[in-house]
């Protein structure tokens, strides 16, 4: 599976939170906080990471979901698995 950018990654959450919660997906930008600026809630965070691991083919454990609070944090932990992969 080949690597995908930053753009690509940002496009794939955007939908996928667009879908999940209804955030337009102009809205997803990197700098952007789950929680403080997208008002996600922790259950719809699962929601998110269930779907990207369908997404992009990688594993986001529980454990790790917690640490990712901004929407550049899943790219770089995307963009780090898969290069590992």
């Amino acid at each position: 599976m080949a690597i995908a950018t930053e753009q690509d990654i940002l496009d794939g959450l955007a939908e996928i939170i667009d879908e999940i919660v209804g955030i337009d997906k102009s809205e997803v930008t990197p700098e952007k906080n789950f929680i403080e600026d997208l008002d996600i809630d922790s259950l719809s965070m699962v929601e998110i990471a269930v779907a990207a691991q369908d997404q992009f083919g990688v594993e986001i454990p529980d454990d790790e979901l917690r640490n990712l609070k901004t929407v550049k944090d899943v790219i770089n932990f995307v963009q780090n698995l898969q290069q590992q992969g």
